[in-house]
């Protein structure tokens, strides 16, 4: 069974992508680096697919890590090259299409940091997120170092980086990580209808409005509102 499954809704119009590594939690592996970085490629290259729902199998979203494949290597560094040798996250943030994360269960590590690389996430109300990296001597290795602080604010961020505490769904939802919440049993059909809904939107104008949002993070207002004045001009054509 493949480390990750590929389905697609609504005509071709949502891709759902299930991690499914269900016994260990979907603990991220090299398997599953290879089977997502595929499988996020071909959602990207789908001229069909509008809208993609990340989501997991079994009684959890996503562990993080593997420790027992990342704790195989001859060292630390190795272990995480060999992680990065396929740029997934960069793929992920990088996706001209709607993503949103349906979560459950364990978010943790690489599963947090997954979720907040999504434009959206929906989670269910047992839900916990937290980053244990630091006390295992690691730095969070799935961009949640830039992304949380940008979500959440630096103070935030830092204590949750250094202290490894763990959020409960409704702390996310105040924070600004999780959009909506949701009984277990309703996550998939909500976060479902959520992309069918968003996949009524022209593809052109979500890539310019994600372009716009995601380059003027880092600008300054005034160039900031250049990039929104020349994407403007460039999607009404």
């Amino acid at each position: 069974m493949s480390a990750v499954l590929y389905e697609k809704d609504d005509d071709g119009r949502v891709a759902v992508v299930t991690l499914n590594r269900p016994d260990v939690l979907n603990a991220y592996n090299v398997e599953m680096r290879d089977a997502l970085y595929d499988t996020l490629l071909a959602v990207r290259d789908d001229p069909d697919v509008r809208v993609m729902v990340l989501r997991g199998n079994g009684r959890a979203f996503c562990s993080g890590g593997d420790l027992s494949e990342f704790g195989g290597a001859p060292s630390p560094v190795i272990a995480r090259r060999t992680r990065w040798r396929r740029d997934v996250w960069g793929t992920l943030w990088e996706l001209p299409k709607l993503t949103i994360a349906a979560v459950h269960g364990a978010v943790v590590g690489g599963g947090f940091e997954m979720a907040l690389l999504c434009d959206q996430c929906f989670a269910t109300s047992d839900a916990r997120f937290s980053l244990p990296e630091t006390g295992l001597g690691m730095v969070p290795g799935v961009a949640g170092t830039q992304t949380l602080p940008r979500t959440i604010g630096v103070a935030r961020a830092l204590r949750l980086v250094l202290c490894g505490e763990a959020l409960t769904a409704q702390e996310a939802r105040r924070f600004g990580i999780v959009n909506r919440v949701f009984p277990a049993k309703r996550l998939r059909v909500a976060a479902l209808n959520e992309a069918r809904r968003l996949a009524e939107l022209p593809p052109q104008l979500v890539a310019t409005l994600k372009g716009a949002v995601r380059r003027g993070l880092d600008l300054p207002l005034n160039e900031g509102l250049a990039l929104e004045k020349r994407l403007s001009a460039y999607a009404t054509g």
